[in-house]
């Protein structure tokens, strides 16, 4: 049985939100261990479309993408997840039985990261250079403030920004920053919910899904952007030695506990002597 679960709910807009919240507020009343994460792309989008903030996708070698963070997009960042996503959610929770708190990595300096002022754009096949970016690479999770509040049997609802070590506010990708929660807990499963089955071989083919990512194997050419950020942070927590993580499908009704048992695509980890745990 996994007792210690974190749950990143994926801001696709199909993701049913009220649904993950029903399953987060069981498996926590069951005596579970549960911290939710949560990104919130599509009300970034839609908020930034409202005040007028062009929206930039920068590409990275790797095949991921992330969202180019200047000072503007910044602040719909914070406004989009603190004041919209985070609110609604933790509203949810509390319909469903559960006393939820919300958290940002600046809460308790739970997440420290290392601002990237200068990025590489890949985007269009051409490399530039990029200025002025507010995004941030984690560096450290105190799990201090996460701890206190899972012991006073409360489920944590934790999302970007973070904070550098002098204090500046920095965006960092909600994927990568559920992995290293579930990393610093020790947590037994890491569960990262979006709009689709998990990682398909087609994207075009919802019944192509690849149950299983192993070590060293790579995921088709056609994996890109977002999901390839699922697979490089998920892996990440795999090797780290949490017992199971998992890419699954946000829109069924009980999303949680089906890719708890056995749905979605698993991001398998490596051999037991080579863990770092």
């Amino acid at each position: 049985m996994y007792k210690s679960i974190v749950v990143k709910c994926g801001g696709h807009a199909e993701v049913d939100a009220a649904a993950v919240c029903a399953d987060l507020a069981r498996l926590a009343a069951e005596g579970r261990s549960v911290v939710a994460v949560h990104g919130g792309s599509a009300e970034i989008d839609r908020l930034a479309a409202r005040l007028g903030v062009p929206v930039r996708r920068l590409a990275s070698p790797a095949g991921g993408s992330s969202r180019y963070t200047d000072a503007a997009m910044l602040e719909v960042v914070r406004l989009a997840l603190a004041g919209g996503v985070k609110p609604r959610l933790v509203a949810e929770l509390a319909r469903c039985g559960a006393a939820a708190v919300g958290l940002t990595g600046l809460d308790g300096s739970l997440v420290t990261a290392e601002r990237k002022a200068v990025v590489h754009d890949l985007a269009g096949g051409r490399k530039t250079v990029v200025r002025g970016n507010h995004g941030g690479r984690i560096a450290k999770v105190d799990i201090g403030v996460v701890r206190a509040l899972l012991d006073s049997g409360y489920l944590p609802v934790v999302s970007p920004p973070a904070v550098t070590a002098d204090g500046e506010v920095v965006n960092v990708d909600a994927d990568r920053m559920a992995a290293a929660l579930a990393d610093a807990l020790g947590a037994d499963a890491l569960v990262m919910l979006t709009g689709a089955p998990g990682v398909l071989r087609d994207p075009d083919d919802p019944g192509s899904l690849m149950p299983r990512l192993d070590p060293g194997s790579d995921p088709q050419p056609e994996v890109s952007g977002g999901m390839a950020v699922k697979i490089h942070a998920g892996r990440a927590a795999a090797e780290a030695g949490v017992r199971r993580v998992v890419i699954a499908d946000g829109r069924l009704a009980s999303p949680v506990r089906s890719a708890l048992a056995g749905g979605g695509t698993e991001l398998a980890a490596p051999p037991p002597e080579s863990r770092p745990r």
